[in-house]
């Protein structure tokens, strides 16, 4: 398979995360006889796969309607003689069927789908999911699915990959007491955290008022830090002024040493209310932290209710404040979900395991 792995996206989130692991995944597997990054000039994609040392084909994004990049894309792939392309972007699709469309290229396409959100809302859209050169739409949960069958006519287009994560990157499982050395914690206070970008479905709104409950119950002693950036960052700071709970909620902004400082959480309070999967919620496994998360989106896909993890209702803070309490005062709830999170990460949502589901698809729609 010679394979080019196409998105438009400048941000880092999981799902970019997702295009390097993949590609480190199918060398290490030898799926591939040949492959390529294409991403935008300065974006986080570019950069880290740079660094990583990996075949990176940067372009200057004016617009997902560009034409003369369309046309230029379709020369790149026979350039590579690619014989798929894995499409990672909503932008990154709308350029690749143009190239199909008005170009002529031949290369089937393949794309990968993370977000819960409708996309039937002009012709357009509902046009380039149901383009006859996408072959196939990999999806990382069921509910992903479900928000598209609005668009797609042909259902049996779609497939489901869950998410990805590295258990190498994330060796450290005990904390070593490096954030309560940072922002100054008792070593006696628990440390109940969140690592996720400030923006509406992370419902930090919920996460704010469970620590109010708790705060106010005065059944743990411990600190929240809340870990990211992000649109909402000043709201949510505001709204913890509001609450007085400035000397219990810690922000960190955000970090790039996650593996460092992840295992340091004694628990995990994850609170998403539209969550396609949560893949900090595999590193939290990877970690052995205990988890209690919404059930939300494709979250109960990642943690198994009582066996895994506790799952909380959507938007619910009492809930909440119950099950981080149940949680965090039973050590042998933790260390039972602990093992079997992290056996359950072992036997689902590995890059081995994922990358040979995703390359078991790509095969079947390559040029032969």
């Amino acid at each position: 398979m010679r394979l080019i792995q196409f998105t438009a996206s400048n941000g880092w989130r999981g799902h970019e995360q997702k295009i390097i692991y993949l590609y480190e995944a199918f060398k290490a597997e030898g799926y591939v006889e040949d492959q390529w990054i294409v991403c935008p000039i300065g974006s986080e994609v570019e950069r880290i796969a740079t660094e990583k040392g990996m075949q990176v084909i940067p372009f200057e994004y004016k617009s997902e309607y560009s034409l003369s990049y369309a046309k230029t894309f379709k020369k790149l792939a026979e350039e590579k003689q690619a014989s798929v392309i894995f499409i990672h972007s909503s932008k990154a699709h709308t350029i690749a069927v143009l190239a199909h469309f008005i170009f002529r290229m031949k290369v089937p396409l393949v794309l990968c789908r993370t977000l819960i959100k409708r996309v039937d809302t002009n012709f357009f859209r509902k046009w380039k999911y149901n383009y006859k050169g996408i072959k196939k739409i990999i999806c990382v949960s069921q509910p992903v699915v479900e928000s598209l069958k609005f668009a797609v006519k042909d259902h049996s287009r779609f497939d489901v990959v869950g998410s990805v994560t590295d258990i190498n990157k994330f060796k450290k499982q005990e904390g070593t007491g490096i954030l309560h050395e940072e922002f100054n914690i008792p070593k006696d206070y628990k440390i109940i955290g969140n690592i996720a970008e400030f923006t509406g479905f992370k419902d930090h709104y919920t996460w704010v008022d469970t620590v109010e409950i708790l705060v106010k119950e005065n059944a743990i002693k411990a600190k929240y830090i809340l870990v990211g950036k992000g649109s909402m960052e000043q709201d949510i700071k505001n709204y913890v002024e509001e609450k007085g709970l400035t000397e219990h909620i810690i922000f960190t902004g955000f970090r790039r040493d996650i593996p460092e400082i992840l295992p340091e959480f004694d628990l995990f309070l994850f609170t998403s209310n539209n969550e396609p999967t949560g893949g900090v919620l595999l590193e939290s496994y990877a970690c052995k932290v205990p988890i209690v998360a919404a059930d939300a989106g494709g979250i109960s896909e990642v943690i198994v209710d009582g066996e895994t993890g506790l799952l909380a209702k959507v938007g619910n803070p009492k809930d909440f404040a119950e099950k981080v309490t149940l949680l965090i005062k039973d050590k042998g709830l933790q260390d039972k979900f602990t093992k079997n999170g992290y056996q359950y990460l072992l036997d689902n949502f590995t890059k081995k395991v994922i990358a040979k589901k995703m390359y078991d698809e790509l095969s079947k729609h390559q040029i032969q």
